[in-house]
């Protein structure tokens, strides 16, 4: 092959490279177009989503809080009232399906006062504040300490009833344990969650954790512990000559407390409540439902 016919061959040998490479810049360029045009629906189909999440949570949000909870309970008819079984405050007679007590009575007139019936609730009392929440209960009315925790996970009406955590021992051997101090090495069984639980820790004492406060005493009934810190109201109600642990006493006071009534965190109950509870204490209701149950000496006057 000549000088003359290589310098051709690489000449097209050239076109042919540079037509391929002009192709491929092109079909590259298209390429990114049609990823540019498919991100930039991508992009706005993203931003119809979110706008259109938003206006359903603006939405949800808005008909949340028009929504009061008197008028919530009002609507379902019924106000779900979370218990345990604690006598004199919530308890059942032998024989009987209902729900009676100083706290059962006094729900029921509230449940009245609202135009709606009434429907109770065995919860564990560690998860009050979750029932209150989620809606499984409209109300915590048992007897409950008012602390600062409680004051956190829930709004509380007016406190109505003084109450002091007591121990329980047998009556044979109340003489000996007199004092704060002299409990100390006992083995005690106390309901999870509870006020009497939270004074065995500020003691430093450990215990069986129950579900309830009369689990607690039959604890102690049986001699599976020593003791058990119990509410003094219930104690008043369930130990001693003539009830249903004559074998039983209480002895050291560890603290002294009041009860109230729990809500949802900013429901409007908390007024419709103290309202009404002032009302039934003026007529007179709240002192003789207290006489019934015989805890008229710890009703906090209004």
């Amino acid at each position: 092959m000549d000088k003359k016919e290589k310098t051709r061959k690489k000449g097209l040998q050239f076109s042919v490279l540079m037509c391929y490479h002009n192709t491929a810049i092109k079909s590259g360029g298209r390429r990114r177009a049609r990823r540019k045009k498919h991100m930039k629906k991508v992009r706005i189909i993203a931003l119809v989503l979110v706008v259109a999440l938003c206006a359903a949570l603006f939405t949800g949000c808005a008909k949340k809080d028009s929504d009061s909870d008197t008028a919530y309970v009002k609507k379902n008819g019924k106000l779900i009232v979370g218990i345990t079984d604690f006598a004199p405050m919530d308890y059942k007679e032998a024989g009987s399906d209902e729900w009676v007590g100083f706290d059962a009575d006094m729900a029921k007139a509230f449940a009245k006062e609202l135009g709606v019936d009434v429907e109770f609730i065995e919860i564990n009392w560690d998860n009050k504040a979750v029932e209150l929440e989620t809606k499984a209960i409209d109300v915590v009315w048992n007897g409950m300490t008012i602390t600062d925790e409680v004051k956190n996970l829930m709004s509380v009406g007016n406190a109505y009833c003084n109450n002091a955590q007591v121990v329980v021992v047998n009556a044979a051997a109340a003489d000996q344990y007199q004092t704060a101090d002299s409990v100390r090495s006992l083995s005690f069984a106390a309901e999870n969650g509870s006020a009497g639980a939270e004074q065995l820790d500020l003691l430093g004492v450990a215990y069986t954790a129950v579900d309830t406060q009369a689990k607690a005493l039959m604890e102690v009934a049986s001699g599976s512990v020593d003791a058990c810190v119990i509410d003094s109201l219930m104690a008043a109600a369930m130990v001693g000559a003539g009830t249903d642990y004559p074998e039983l006493t209480y002895t050291v006071g560890l603290n002294s407390e009041e009860y109230g009534v729990g809500f949802r965190k900013g429901s409007d109950l908390v007024d419709a409540f103290n309202a009404f509870w002032k009302a039934a204490y003026d007529d007179g209701t709240v002192m003789k439902t207290a006489e019934t149950y015989k805890v008229q000496a710890a009703i906090i006057a209004q």
